[in-house]
């Protein structure tokens, strides 16, 4: 298991908080294409190599990164999603049904870092309201994900190609935040509390859509949870994980997509305790009931996850809506909450926000109601919003993390470097960047306040 810490910036934090060789060898396949083999080594394309945190997720510079589809890849991504979504892109249109089942076609693109090109590398768009808000309204700066190896049964020169050590990869565009930083701080803030969160950093990134190179503005790439993250964090990924989209009020095993040990087709574990979350036990023999769910369950991770995330608010995610999140049965602790999609917290969102007393959750989220209005939970609960004001979420610590990220990407977004423009961002204007910065502090100080009323 891994014991890097987060950076520089936590020892800033951290201090804050406290008192205030490079291989050249080819790879192991052979292939014609003479331009692939001049890039490949092991240490930058092979998959025998530990994933490069220090160079894919670097947190004092902004890297950059350049992907090229061809004309066709891009009118193919096109069709795809007005099949997916019923309408073309930049056609303002209006999306009548839920959200599609199916995920983006995946096409194989080019991807260009620091002088060395990857090729044939899947490339697909990503997200919910995100991309089809992007879409519609003809937004360059798309959500996306990075699959090095994804083409490798066409293209087996490419077999097990990976990009330092990672197979995939994740891209947020920053949509519905002025700030562009909160995808990184969020997760960031996550780790600096105990609680395992992928690895982030911020990109340029500039596209080719078959017509050139078009700066798309600055990304926070993220690590995907059950690629290397889990790993790194707690030392194995051979348990379940899932994605799921579910409230935890009844089991639908569609409602859980497994990203593992799909042949095993097995669900025990959540059924398990969907089954005991939800008994009647609860209230007849709570003991009884606490005891059986601590056995499938990593009910005092949860409790931790959920102080912290209601304390510095996130609207878009269990609670509100019934994604962003994975779980990972890591045996015999049992399953585990992983934090997913930060991109919108830190915001109220014109009140949508679950306040920290958790008193507007509803019985539809059990996982949540049962939890709190259990009392030997609920003191849990408090104790972590208690220890997360007082050591992590601290206004003068905060400030340093948001000030930095600010200044660190502010010359790819304002200039003189690069400038976000027109159908390249998501920004409202510039003027909303610059005084978001202001927002996000003074949003610490109200949730500091809040905790404080709360805990009283």
């Amino acid at each position: 298991m891994s014991n890097r810490k987060l950076s520089s910036v936590t020892i800033l934090i951290t201090a804050a908080m406290m008192g205030f060789a490079s291989s050249c060898a080819e790879p192991e396949v052979e292939t014609d294409d003479a331009i692939a083999t001049s890039d490949w080594t092991e240490t930058t394309h092979g998959n025998k190599v530990e994933p490069n945190y220090a160079e894919v997720f670097q947190q004092q510079k902004v890297n950059s990164i350049e992907i090229t589809l061809t004309s066709t890849d891009w009118s193919a991504v096109q069709q795809n999603m007005k099949s997916l979504y019923g309408f073309a892109f930049g056609s303002g249109g209006v999306q009548t049904q839920g959200f599609p089942d199916e995920e983006p076609d995946y096409v194989p693109v080019s991807v260009k870092y620091n002088g060395k090109q990857w090729y044939k590398v899947g490339f697909r768009l990503k997200g919910n309201s995100t991309l089809k808000n992007s879409w519609r309204n003809g937004i360059y700066k798309l959500p996306f994900r990075l699959n090095m190896d994804r083409f490798e049964d066409d293209f087996p020169q490419f077999k097990n190609q990976r990009f330092y050590g990672f197979k995939e990869l994740s891209m947020s565009p920053g949509a519905n935040d002025n700030s562009l930083i909160r995808e990184k701080v969020g997760s960031d803030i996550f780790r600096l509390a105990g609680i395992p969160s992928s690895q982030t950093a911020f990109y340029k990134v500039y596209i080719n859509f078959g017509d050139g190179l078009r700066y798309c503005g600055v990304y926070t790439m993220v690590e995907v949870v059950d690629d290397t993250m889990l790993k790194d964090q707690l030392g194995g990924k051979s348990g379940n994980i899932y994605k799921p989209e579910s409230n935890f009020k009844t089991f639908v095993q569609s409602q859980f997509e497994k990203k593992n040990n799909e042949e095993a087709a097995d669900y025990t574990d959540v059924q398990a305790t969907i089954s005991i979350l939800n008994s009647g036990l609860r209230t007849t023999n709570p003991t009884q009931w606490r005891s059986e769910l601590e056995k499938t369950f990593n009910v005092s991770h949860f409790l931790k996850w959920l102080a912290i995330n209601s304390t510095m608010q996130n609207w878009d995610t269990y609670g509100k809506m019934a994604h962003n999140y994975y779980l990972y049965n890591q045996s015999p602790a049992g399953l585990m909450w992983i934090p997913w999609d930060n991109n919108e917290c830190m915001m109220n969102r014109g009140g949508q926000a679950t306040p920290i007393s958790l008193s507007t959750v509803g019985d539809n989220w059990p996982l949540i109601r049962n939890l709190i209005d259990d009392p030997v939970y609920k003191l849990k609960y408090k104790e972590y919003v208690q220890e997360f004001v007082n050591i992590v979420f601290k206004p003068d610590a905060m400030n340093i993390l948001f000030t930095q990220y600010h200044e660190l990407i502010s010359p790819y977004v304002l200039g003189p470097a690069e400038f976000e423009i027109g159908k390249y961002t998501h920004l409202t204007n510039n003027t909303a960047f610059v005084n978001e910065l202001a927002a996000l502090k003074q949003h610490v100080v109200n949730q500091n306040q809040a905790a404080i009323e709360y805990l009283k």
